[in-house]
């Protein structure tokens, strides 16, 4: 009762709720453009999802906080869930501390890489992904400028007085001598502001600067300092070619996707400055309620921009997004900047199957738990298909009528359960009959012996063969006990039982791969066998066409021999000693005629 009267007293404004259980424990924090409504619908819908049913049982009491806007809204959240980090709030699965690069707040500035952010004055940029990147960046700063490396106090006093003396990098000309006044204030202050570009990305002063130097050189006959110019000038160039250029049109934007399975959403987020992409980052989000990809985004816009303090007043996203009226959202439909957004879910999409393969090495559990979910949500499953069992029928023009049964267990072919079938009743091509038949005598043994069943059935063919199926499984008093599915070669449908129209699967799909891959096994180990009865066959019909040549002799012939070809390479004296004079030579007789 006083949960529902907390409930009917919040107010319909922007704001932050808070869940706690009965000893007083956050359980949820979560963001609302209208507190009351956002926090009914917890009470009011019905949760298909059993974690959300869980929580809504827990909550004791609920606390709020009204802001003015749901940018601050946003914000809040983040904060608190960084804060509180309650069980049921999805939290970036990252806790890395990325490098920056500091500009240092001292007469003849240093510059170098750290990742301790001191609040003195000094210019951050960053933080960088990628430590290589910034050593690459760093590396060619030192290139292109003469900077000072030593850790000396340059106050005007101590450089009139002398009091330092230029070290090992003035002597090899990697420093101007700052230290003992060989370099104005003035002059080293210049290169640090198109140091300060080229980190932002703006490459084109820095260039242009280089190129009227190099030719004023060249003007004053110093060809040497031309030259050293020049290369870094190529330097430079080169630099950023390796950036991945979008559009120099495009400044100063942030760029997000975002791509989902069952457990996991993984964000993608790209920095572009002057038409590049300056930074790239993906993060995972391990989902705790029924998250959609609108809220989980927007958590991850919040938390992203400000872990690399990101200030770009625009945001491309894939789909609309609410970040408050302070930041432009837009949503590329077609050019390049589609094309930016695109590369950023394939950016999500490569970093989602590296996590994958890492998992399969590392975690086969989670692996496998997470395929089977996947398969019970995307095939309309009521369980999780751990047991799937297929088959498929083969025969030419009717004759040596065979059908397989393959077993995967956990995704994975169970070869020890794989089984052949001789079809025994079915006389001419009749795929539906062969099915029929298969599918009895399977599901019927292992009734009889009892054994587990699969969760799930796969036919290889459509809905003759899907039909013939349900038959069997109908007298076996089975149907509705196993899920059957028939899959259709040309166009890869889906079909289910009383369901007229297919099932289409992305064709990228991992439950889709799976199926295809229970056909073709089950196809080839078909085949394998159907292969092997026929040349039995017409293995035995050759040797019985000789007169005076039975079935035993046969029988002896191809136990020592092996094969067709031996016995026909085989001299007289080797098929006595098994068959005898008078047949062996009737064979030699045989293979001789037949060869002229």
């Amino acid at each position: 009762m006083e949960l529902e009267i907390q409930i009917k007293t919040l107010p319909s404004s922007p704001g932050v709720y808070q869940y706690y259980d009965i000893d007083g424990t956050i359980l949820y924090i979560g963001k609302a453009k209208n507190l009351k409504k956002r926090v009914s619908s917890y009470f009011t819908k019905k949760h298909e999802y059993g974690k959300t049913k869980i929580l809504v049982k827990k909550i004791v009491t609920i606390k709020h906080i009204v802001v003015d806007t749901e940018t601050d809204a946003l914000l809040l959240e983040n904060n608190l869930i960084k804060k509180y980090q309650p069980r049921y709030n999805v939290m970036l699965k990252d806790d890395k501390t990325y490098p920056w690069i500091c500009i240092k707040k001292e007469r003849f500035p240093r510059i170098f890489l750290t990742r301790n952010v001191i609040k003195d004055g000094s210019e951050y940029f960053g933080p960088y992904t990628s430590v290589r990147t910034a050593k690459a960046l760093l590396d060619l700063i030192k290139e292109l400028y003469l900077l000072r490396s030593c850790s000396y106090f340059l106050s005007k006093k101590n450089i009139e007085i002398k009091k330092y003396k230029v070290c090992l990098d003035f002597h090899i000309g990697n420093c101007k001598g700052a230290c003992e006044g060989f370099q104005t204030e003035e002059n080293y202050l210049e290169d640090i502001v198109s140091i300060r570009n080229i980190i932002k990305g703006n490459f084109k002063e820095s260039l242009k600067l280089f190129q009227q130097l190099m030719m004023r050189y060249a003007s004053e006959m110093k060809f040497e300092e031309a030259q050293k110019i020049k290369e870094k000038i190529e330097l430079l160039a080169n630099y950023q070619a390796k950036s991945t250029v979008v559009n120099p049109s495009i400044t100063n934007v942030d760029v997000f996707s975002i791509i989902s399975d069952e457990s996991f959403s993984y964000i993608n987020f790209f920095k572009i400055v002057n038409g590049a992409i300056i930074q790239s980052h993906t993060s995972e989000i391990k989902k705790k309620l029924e998250e959609t990809d609108k809220e989980l985004l927007e958590l991850a816009i919040i938390e992203i921009r400000q872990r690399f303090n990101s200030l770009s007043k625009e945001i491309y996203v894939p789909f609309s997004v609410d970040l408050g009226e302070n930041l432009k959202i837009t949503i590329p439909k077609l050019g390049d900047k589609k094309r930016i957004v695109d590369l950023s879910l394939r950016n999500a999409k490569y970093y989602r199957q590296e996590r994958f393969k890492q998992i399969k090495i590392v975690d086969p559990d989670r692996h496998v738990k997470r395929i089977m979910a996947q398969m019970q949500k995307d095939l309309r499953l009521t369980v999780e298909p751990r047991h799937i069992e297929c088959f498929d029928n083969s025969n030419i023009q009717g004759t040596n009528p065979v059908a397989a049964c393959v077993v995967f267990k956990d995704g994975k072919p169970s070869k020890k359960d794989y089984r052949h079938f001789n079809i025994k009743t079915v006389e001419g091509p009749d795929d539906f009959a062969s099915m029929e038949e298969v599918v009895f005598r399977r599901y019927k043994r292992l009734q009889e012996e009892g054994l587990s069943l699969p969760q799930l059935i796969v036919v290889d063919g459509g809905k003759g063969q899907l039909s013939a199926s349900l038959k069997s499984l109908e007298v076996l008093g089975l149907r509705n006990k196993i899920a059957i599915i028939g899959i259709a070669k040309r166009l890869e449908e889906i079909y289910y039982p009383n369901d007229p129209i297919p099932l289409y699967l992305d064709k990228t799909s991992e439950s889709l791969k799976i199926i295809q891959r229970l056909r073709d096994e089950a196809h080839r180990f078909g085949i394998t066998h159907h292969r092997n009865k026929r040349s039995k066959g017409a293995i035995t019909n050759e040797l019985e066409q000789v007169l005076g040549i039975g079935k035993q002799t046969v029988v002896s012939l191809m136990r020592h021999f092996k094969s067709v070809k031996r016995i026909k390479l085989a001299s007289l004296n080797e098929m006595e000693k098994v068959v005898g004079k008078n047949r062996a030579q009737k064979i030699k007789e045989y293979y001789q005629k037949k060869d002229t």
